[in-house]
């Protein structure tokens, strides 16, 4: 599905982004951070993916999550950080799979046992910061 590089299109990625991590916050503390984990990275992925579309270019999405950060960062002086904010995440449990696929973790373990450690309030707070540089850099474009 090809996206159209537009103001509009971003700025609907970036509102679904938004709601995603309004999303993971509503699961804070329900013994699920495999899901709080899970929507922290499907905001981010939008959120990005929004950064991408309001520079008129196209979503090719190589490279993953990091990949496009990386690129961005390089390209656009006002997100320098945010490499190592997403990196925070992922060092974190941040991950689209091993959220949700047991075949991610050794026996018997399933993604729910997996993440029982996980700080969710700091993890909300640092893609709460992620989230509000790309929003900024959407906002001003």
């Amino acid at each position: 599905m090809a996206l159209t590089p537009s103001i509009p299109e971003a700025m609907r990625w970036l509102r679904q982004a938004m709601h995603d991590l309004q999303a993971a916050r509503n699961d804070i503390q329900h013994c699920c951070p495999d899901w709080v984990l899970f929507k922290v990275h499907q905001a981010l992925a939008k959120a990005l993916v929004a950064a991408v579309l309001c520079r008129d270019e196209a979503f090719e999405g190589r490279g993953g999550l990091m990949g496009v950060a990386q690129r961005l960062e390089a390209e656009e002086p006002e997100l320098r950080g945010l490499v190592l904010g997403l990196q925070w995440l992922c060092d974190h449990g941040m991950d689209a799979k091993a959220t949700q696929y047991p075949s991610y973790h050794p026996l018997p373990m399933i993604p729910s046992e997996a993440f029982r450690n996980v700080d969710e309030k700091a993890v909300l707070k640092q893609a709460g910061k992620v989230l509000k540089t790309l929003k900024k850099h959407v906002d001003r474009k």
